[in-house]
C-alpha cells in the first residue's frame, strides 16, 4: 500500500477512536481547524490542530441530506449545533471557524444551503470544498478515480494533476443494499441498515448484495471512458462493507485502494481545508 495511504490510515483510525471515546475535558489552546461534513447517512464534525492532527470529533446519524441536497434544514441545523456544543464543552472554548464540503457539480444555490446550515449552527465558514478534493487531500491523490459510495448514490470523480476533471453521480448506494437485505431477510429497511453495519453478519449478507456492488462496478466502468484510470480510491460509508473491494477489482480490472475508515476520509479532508 502507498505510504501516504498508510499514514492516512493511522490518522483515520485515531479519528475514529476520538468519536467512540471522547475525553471529558481537553486543554488545547492552539489553532483549531474544523470541518463539517453533511453526509447522506452521517453528519461529522472534525477538529484538527494546525498540523492536521485530530483533536476531537463527533458524529450523528441522520437523513437530512439526500442526493447531495439538504432536505431537512432544521434537522441538519439541530444536529450540527448539538455536535458543536458537545465539543465546545470538552474544550471549554468556542469553535469559531469551520469548513464544509459539497458534492462535485453542486449549484450555487445548493452550495449556499450547505453554508447556511454551518453558519446557522454558529460557525464562520472559512471554506467550501468539493468532496473529492477533500478526499484527495487526505489520501495524497494526484491521479486516479475517487469513488464515493454513500447512502443514496455513487459519485465518480476523476482526478488528474490533483484537479477534478470529470464527475458523475448515479443512484446506487447504501439504501439499495439495504433494500436487498430487507427483501432477503424479510425485515424492515431500518433493521437491514443495522444488520449491514454488524461485522458479525457480513458473511451472511454479502452474497445478497453482490449484484448491487456489481452495478457499482458498472457505473465506474461506464464513466472512466477515455480517461486512463489505473487506481480507484474508495470513500463513503457504504465502501466500508467487507469484500466490496474484491468485487470491484474483479469487475473493473483496476487497482482498488480502500482506506481503513472510508466514512471519515471526507470529514478529515474538509477540516484540513479549513484555511
Amino acid at each position: 500500500m502507498d505510504k501516504y495511504v498508510e499514514k492516512a490510515n493511522k490518522t483515520l483510525d485515531h479519528l475514529a477512536g476520538l468519536i467512540d471515546d471522547k475525553p471529558e475535558s481537553l486543554d488545547y489552546q492552539g489553532k483549531l481547524k474544523a470541518g463539517v461534513d453533511l453526509g447522506t447517512a452521517n453528519l461529522v464534525l472534525t477538529l484538527l490542530d494546525e498540523d492536521n492532527n485530530p483533536i476531537l470529533a463527533a458524529s450523528q446519524t441522520g437523513t437530512v441530506v439526500r442526493d447531495g441536497l439538504v432536505v431537512d434544514y432544521i434537522g441538519a441545523l439541530r444536529m450540527v449545533k448539538k455536535m458543536k456544543a458537545e465539543l465546545e464543552s470538552i474544550l471549554n472554548r468556542e469553535i469559531e471557524y469551520a469548513a464544509t464540503a459539497v458534492p462535485p457539480g453542486t449549484g450555487d444555490r445548493d452550495i449556499d444551503t450547505f453554508k447556511n446550515v454551518v453558519q446557522g449552527a454558529g460557525f464562520k465558514v472559512k471554506n467550501v470544498v468539493d468532496e473529492p478534493s477533500a478526499a484527495a487531500a487526505v489520501l495524497g491523490i494526484e491521479r486516479g478515480v475517487v469513488v464515493d459510495i454513500g447512502g443514496g448514490t455513487t459519485g465518480i470523480s476523476i482526478m488528474q494533476n490533483k484537479e477534478v476533471v470529470y464527475t458523475a453521480d448515479e443512484a446506487t448506494g447504501g439504501i439499495h443494499l439495504n433494500l436487498v437485505i430487507a427483501g432477503g431477510l424479510g425485515v424492515s429497511v431500518e433493521k437491514a441498515e443495522e444488520i449491514k453495519r454488524d461485522p458479525q453478519r457480513t458473511d451472511e449478507i454479502f452474497p445478497m448484495v453482490i449484484p448491487v456492488i456489481e452495478k457499482i462496478a458498472s457505473i465506474i466502468n461506464n464513466h472512466i471512458g477515455r480517461y486512463k484510470a489505473e487506481t480507484v480510491y474508495l470513500v463513503g460509508g457504504t465502501s466500508a462493507i467487507d469484500g466490496i473491494e474484491d468485487v470491484l477489482k474483479n469487475r473493473t480490472g483496476l487497482k482498488i485502494v480502500k482506506p481503513s475508515q472510508t466514512l471519515l476520509v471526507t470529514p478529515l479532508g474538509i477540516a484540513m481545508n479549513c484555511e
